[in-house]
């Protein structure tokens, strides 16, 4: 197996939500840069069973949206563009994805995951969210509430998805939620992208707005994903999704390049 391009990947530990009405930041302590690889050739004994899953993941799911999926994605896409001023003229999931690109192309790793999160609380009716922080404390019912509520009305954002059974203190809930096809990461195929403008703005919105620690498992692979909810993410510099290489088709290359990934880390020195 070789490899022929090492890459510093920028990411972040332990986050702490400040007040919202008075700084509109979240403060974000600094990790080394772990080293990514980009794979360029393939194992021999390997090659076949490796090409077709190549095959699959390249190949793209068809969605067709209905009134309130074009509606919620929308939404959430002008929410984006209004947090950070950057218009697109493209419309459903394609206006989306391309707001989450510009994001991602013109902002340092810390300030992706603030406008993010900024942008789920300018999309999402703050009031509701913090009834239903009160009347959902710890308990199975409300993991597996959470769960539930995922699956139906958040299948726009991520694709297809079920419940599935865990084990939580040693007893069955059904409080997993997997993602047979992430519909983010097949649209933007860029590791960085699902860390940062998704997994660690996700993780921080839901454990802030509803109190529930979420831990989002991305499988880089087949593009899966397991939202466990009840499990307490583990630390970024010890998350296997930080350490991961990007993918070699990715849309963002020239994010993955050393000058710009330097620039990346110079503007993040500059603000901390």
């Amino acid at each position: 197996m070789e490899a022929n391009l090492v890459l510093p990947y920028r990411s972040f530990s332990t986050a702490s939500i400040r007040n919202r009405h008075k700084m509109n930041t979240y403060k974000y302590k600094k990790i080394p840069y772990p080293l990514c690889s980009i794979l360029t050739k393939l194992p021999a004994n390997n090659q076949n069973h490796n090409a077709e899953t190549t095959t699959t993941s390249c190949s793209k799911n068809v969605y067709k949206d209905n009134w309130f999926d074009r509606l919620a994605i929308n939404h959430l896409s002008q929410s984006i563009q209004a947090t950070t001023g950057l218009r697109n003229n493209k419309s459903g999931y394609e206006g989306l994805a391309e707001a989450a690109t510009m994001v991602y192309s013109n902002f340092n790793s810390r300030r992706q995951v603030n406008i993010v999160v900024d942008a789920l609380q300018r999309a999402f009716p703050m009031p509701i969210l913090s009834l239903m922080k009160m009347v959902l404390p710890q308990s199975k019912w409300a993991r597996e509430y959470c769960a539930a509520f995922t699956t139906v009305f958040f299948a726009w954002l991520v694709g297809p998805c079920e419940v599935k059974e865990s084990e939580f203190k040693g007893r069955k809930e059904n409080t997993v939620v997997h993602i047979k096809k992430c519909r983010f990461l097949e649209e933007t195929n860029c590791v960085g992208m699902c860390t940062n403008l998704c997994k660690m703005p996700s993780q921080l919105f839901i454990k802030d707005t509803l109190g529930m620690p979420v831990n989002m498992v991305p499988n880089f692979d087949d593009m899966s994903c397991e939202m466990i909810f009840g499990q307490d993410p583990p630390q970024p510099d010890t998350d296997p999704a930080f350490v991961q290489p990007c993918y070699k088709l990715c849309k963002l290359s020239n994010k993955h390049q050393r000058d710009c990934n330097s620039q990346v880390k110079r503007k993040d020195e500059e603000i901390s």
